[in-house]
């Protein structure tokens, strides 16, 4: 089986491999993904290249023939993006990319077209402009009639398998992050369409994870030398792919799906609507085998990420492992941010912005790379402390651990500090969750598998997760005090 899956600043080709009791990965592919600002009389647009996206994907599919080739293939991406297809199915631009500006104000707009309450209460969305429905409000702003000339919108995951398959659908998870999902109906929302001028006839019908869509285009299969490659509808949101791979180890688990973005919470048999998770911004998302995740999209390590590309402007190139040991050779609870602020959420020169917001809220302002790092983890680290006590206020459960899968397993000290924080053992790994649970609905699409509770046991049995438990909890306490005494928000 092919897993591709697309992050915010890399995507890769992987090979899985099921010998009946255990799961294996193997990389074939690795790229950049970079996305690329244009200049036009209209002002700057972000763009995804997704020409150049697709083609990496070839490369992935032929390098697979020298490992014997493959039966099927998967596409997993972040969420909310998309493309605009014509009648004739040629993409009509490359996609905008989520941080963009030109969503500013659409948020604002749209709650005069449709109650806020109302909205919540169908999609059951965390409300952020970077969502697909205040992207396609701002494209229809941006150019009259825009919308107009646009025959189909393909989510990402959705966009790369049409031109594999030629197939057009809306898997059920990416869907769910457009907040134009009904959430407890699986349909799409008329409700919001009709309100916001967004043509209902866009949108293709729904398809649940580990749907076989068909095989690959005759024009592929002739260009790429490969024979019935199937390609299946996988959870097409990177998170729900992630979520799939938690090796369970209880029914009521914490998730926390940690890379650019960190989306913390758990999975449920339906969503949570209710006064509390609105108030919240909590979000429900559609998950794998049926469940919905109930989780909050929270800044992650793109904080971290992005301060590395300021520094290396700066002609300092720092490995990650670099950055954490200098972050734990500071000094401890000196100042804190609030994450998801916007003015952290455009690239550019985050180091700066996080001195800017220390010097306005009266607190030590952090220097060296190190001070810098180890701010934006404790930052976080209290982040999701404060987002498992409203994860529990929700849904009434207590919870006893947490399972941080992704890149951020890698980082021995966001996954103590996490435990410390929140009290909690953190059992950290698979790295490459995305990737096994890609892998995992393609098995059940397969027949190899019979449902999600018999792949997690298989995925148990693959991997290596290590256990941080929780230490020095009472000064968490104190300094999440000071934080909320000092007016900083989740």
């Amino acid at each position: 089986m092919l897993a591709v899956d697309y992050g915010a600043s890399s995507g890769r080709v992987m090979m899985g491999s099921f010998s009946g009791e255990k799961l294996s990965v193997k990389e074939l592919h690795r790229f950049p993904n970079i996305p690329v600002t244009l200049d036009t009389e209209h002002g700057r647009t972000m763009y995804w290249d997704f020409l150049r996206l697709f083609h990496e994907m070839k490369q992935g599919i032929l390098r697979s023939l020298t490992e014997g080739g493959a039966e099927s293939i998967g596409v997993d991406t972040w969420g909310v993006d998309y493309g605009l297809l014509d009648r004739n199915g040629r993409l009509l631009s490359n996609p905008v990319h989520y941080r963009d500006r030109r969503t500013a104000g659409m948020l604002e707009k749209a709650l005069k077209k449709i109650e806020k309450k109302e909205f919540y209460q169908l999609t059951g969305n965390q409300f952020m402009e970077i969502n697909t429905v205040f992207q396609l409000m701002a494209e229809q702003e941006a150019e009259e009639n825009a919308l107009e000339r646009a025959e189909h919108m393909l989510l990402m995951p959705d966009l790369f398998q049409y031109y594999l398959s030629g197939e057009k659908a809306a898997e059920y998870t990416i869907a769910s992050t457009t907040q134009m999902l009904d959430i407890r109906r699986r349909k799409w929302a008329d409700k919001i369409t009709d309100s916001l001028g967004i043509p209902g006839r866009l949108l293709p019908s729904i398809v649940l994870p580990g749907t076989r869509l068909g095989t690959l285009r005759p024009s592929l299969e002739e260009e790429l030398g490969v024979k019935n490659l199937t390609v299946i509808a996988v959870a097409g949101h990177d998170t729900q792919s992630a979520m799939a791979a938690v090796p369970q180890m209880e029914d009521d688990f914490i998730f926390l799906s940690c890379g650019t973005w960190s989306l913390f919470g758990t999975e449920l048999d339906g969503p949570v609507i209710t006064e509390e998770s609105f108030t919240g911004n909590i979000t429900n998302e559609g998950g794998c085998g049926g469940k919905v995740s109930f989780l909050k999209n929270i800044i992650g390590l793109w904080l971290i990420q992005e301060s590395r590309r300021q520094w290396s402007k700066e002609g300092k190139e720092y490995s990650f492992g670099e950055l954490e040991q200098m972050a734990l050779e500071t000094e401890p609870f000196q100042s804190l941010i609030d994450p998801d602020r916007e003015e952290f959420l455009p690239e550019g020169n985050i180091p700066e912005r996080i001195r800017n917001y220390c010097r306005r809220t009266g607190q030590k302002v952090p220097e060296t790379a190190g001070e810098v790092v180890r701010c934006i983890d404790e930052s976080l680290a209290l982040t999701y402390q404060n987002t498992l006590e409203e994860i529990s206020r929700c849904t009434g459960k207590t919870y006893r651990a947490i399972h941080l899968i992704g890149g951020g397993a890698q980082s021995a000290l966001l996954c103590q500090m996490t435990a410390d924080a929140c009290g909690i053992p953190v059992y950290a790994g698979p790295v490459e969750a995305t990737v096994y649970g890609n892998l995992m609905m393609q098995l059940l699409a397969l027949g190899e598998v019979k449902d999600l509770k018999e792949a997690r046991d298989i995925l148990k049995a693959s991997v290596n997760v290590k256990v941080y438990e929780p230490h020095d909890t009472q000064q968490w306490r104190e300094w999440a005090q000071r934080r909320k005494e000092n007016g900083i928000k989740s």
